[in-house]
């Protein structure tokens, strides 16, 4: 996890410990764990408006659509050899 070993992270949580102290740290898990939930949550709204704003605009779909045949046929080259 981003390069973090198993003693670089006891180092962060000790750390961590006697900044916040015990009874702050479940607290702070929970408020950073809904953040994390939120925003991904976001992000998946965003990409859901991105893609139906797509889809309405004229033309896109069928680009779509040769765009994936496109793939198969060359997909379908690779499979032959």
């Amino acid at each position: 996890m981003f390069g973090l070993g198993t003693p670089e992270l006891i180092v962060i949580l000790v750390i961590a410990f006697l900044i916040f102290g015990g009874k702050k740290l479940p607290e702070i898990g929970a408020g950073l764990g809904k953040a994390i939930t939120s925003f991904k949550k976001g992000i998946r709204d965003v990409e859901g408006e991105g893609k139906e704003l797509m889809n309405g605009i004229p033309g896109v779909k069928e680009a779509t659509e040769v765009k994936q045949t496109i793939d198969q046929v060359k997909n379908f080259g690779k499979v032959v050899k």
